[in-house]
């Protein structure tokens, strides 16, 4: 094969430019791993890059797509051999390397993972950096004390999201009390399903004032939105509780003061699914693979073709997508 489809992002007179091509394969760049690509998902930043928005892709030309999973057609790695199966999430996929909307994709060994056992390809990418980022959380979180069992509540903020459906899943199973934020009420019946005891309206966490602190309501939170919604869990969080942001949804501004850390001793536990080692990032699919409910993640998981991309990030950037999407690549 000498060309494959990609999604490709170029600039045009000082503006991206992007669409659907047939690419040289000398074009791909240099890597240990070929890897026929099978699926790719779709996620918040995937959104900004397919429509053409800034703060995601930082040079050009590149392929859009944080994540992808496949087989591997070509190594030059001891570690890796043709037919194994292979999933790759962080390293800069769309941002400076290029990502998952392509039928090829050239990668350095060290970022495959091989598909965790119980996973199928189309699986595993409906988990994507979505899942992991949520895993990352929910480990974030019991490392500095949270312990399921207990009365007190944890939250999930943008719940009906790829991050916030997959956290309310996983800390359900683990036994938690999971209270899912959303600001569409009509997917009250899809949280519950997903292990959530209670649903709250987001505009809740948007009332100002001037409180430095609040009632001791969270154990701990998953945060996924940011600006006033991260203040405000961060005042009613418990003595010593932890919240786990990992999106700006919100706003990347935090109005608040240093009370809550000083006087109750909270913790903000900041998430990037890019600056994981690679021993962490083993352990967090071993716990996806073990500790996600696999027919939830079915249930919550939608599958489209590579040529629906850019209405679907549209759709994501609107908050009009529930859970996963998975992108059909080859």
């Amino acid at each position: 094969m000498s060309t494959f489809k990609a999604v490709f992002a170029e600039q045009f007179e000082g503006k991206p430019k992007i669409s659907i091509q047939q690419v040289d394969r000398a074009s791909l760049p240099p890597g240990d791993v070929l890897v026929r690509v099978r699926y790719s998902d779709l996620n918040y930043k995937d959104g900004l890059a397919v429509t053409g928005r800034p703060g995601v892709i930082r040079k050009y030309p590149m392929v859009p797509g944080v994540d992808l999973a496949g087989v591997v057609e070509e190594s030059s790695s001891p570690d890796w051999k043709p037919g194994d199966e292979v999933v790759v999430t962080g390293f800069g996929l769309s941002e400076t390397a290029w990502g998952g909307y392509a039928e090829l994709a050239r990668l350095n060994a060290d970022w495959l993972i091989r598909l965790p056992k119980g996973l199928t390809l189309k699986q595993a990418m409906a988990i994507g950096t979505a899942g992991f980022t949520a895993m990352q959380c929910v480990v974030a979180l019991e490392r500095h004390g949270l312990v399921a069992g207990s009365n007190n509540e944890v939250l999930v903020t943008g719940a009906a999201g790829g991050v916030g459906s997959i956290a309310v899943a996983i800390l359900a199973k683990l036994g938690y009390r999971v209270v899912a934020s959303t600001g569409r009420a009509e997917l009250g019946d899809y949280l519950r399903s997903l292990g959530a005891s209670e649903i709250v309206n987001r505009t809740t966490f948007n009332t100002p004032t001037k409180r430095p602190l609040e009632s001791e309501r969270w154990a701990g939170a998953v945060d996924t939105v940011g600006g006033e919604t991260l203040a405000a869990i961060v005042r009613a969080l418990v003595a010593n509780g932890s919240v786990a942001a990992c999106g700006v949804a919100g706003g990347a501004a935090l109005s608040t003061t240093v009370y809550p850390f000083i006087l109750r001793g909270v913790n903000l536990l900041g998430i990037n699914s890019v600056y994981v080692s690679r021993s962490d990032r083993l352990l967090m699919w071993q716990r996806l693979s073990r500790d996600l409910p696999v027919p939830l993640l079915d249930r919550m998981t939608q599958e489209a073709p590579l040529e629906a991309v850019f209405e679907l990030g549209e759709k994501i950037i609107a908050g009009a997508i529930r859970g996963r999407t998975v992108i059909r690549i080859s």
